[in-house]
């Protein structure tokens, strides 16, 4: 069964084209790892909560859209051998893909404000179109 990362980030709105821009140039290293699909979506309807809310959950600030992302793997071993070939590179830079270079593609947002996790599914409902 597959497996998803999932992931809720505060972009500055005056970053959304460079957002796209990083996503698309870091994402295809996840796919050449072996993802089998990504979506990085916009925040275009995001309520504030009573208690808490995305907004909350990444301290988004008023100049900020929030950016909800997930990479789907084919399964979780899958995603644990892309996981660690991301870890070998951060050890290592000089082995690392040129796509992931923080100094060729820097993160157009704060990443200490990024959640993220691994979720297993448990239901899927698909469309018979």
């Amino acid at each position: 069964m597959s497996y998803i990362d999932g992931f809720v980030i505060a972009v500055p709105t005056a970053n959304k084209q460079t957002f796209i821009d990083h996503a698309n140039l870091g994402d295809s290293v996840f796919m050449d790892l072996g993802a089998t699909r990504i979506l990085e979506c916009w925040g275009d309807d995001v309520p504030d909560g009573k208690v808490t809310d995305f907004r909350k959950a990444v301290q988004a600030k008023d100049d900020e859209t929030v950016v909800f992302s997930w990479i789907e793997w084919p399964d979780k071993p899958t995603r644990d051998a892309a996981f660690a070939k991301m870890k070998e590179w951060m050890e290592h830079p000089e082995k690392a893909d040129p796509r992931m270079d923080p100094s060729k593609n820097p993160m157009p947002f704060d990443g200490k404000r990024l959640i993220f996790g691994g979720f297993a599914p448990v239901v899927e409902l698909r469309s018979k179109s």
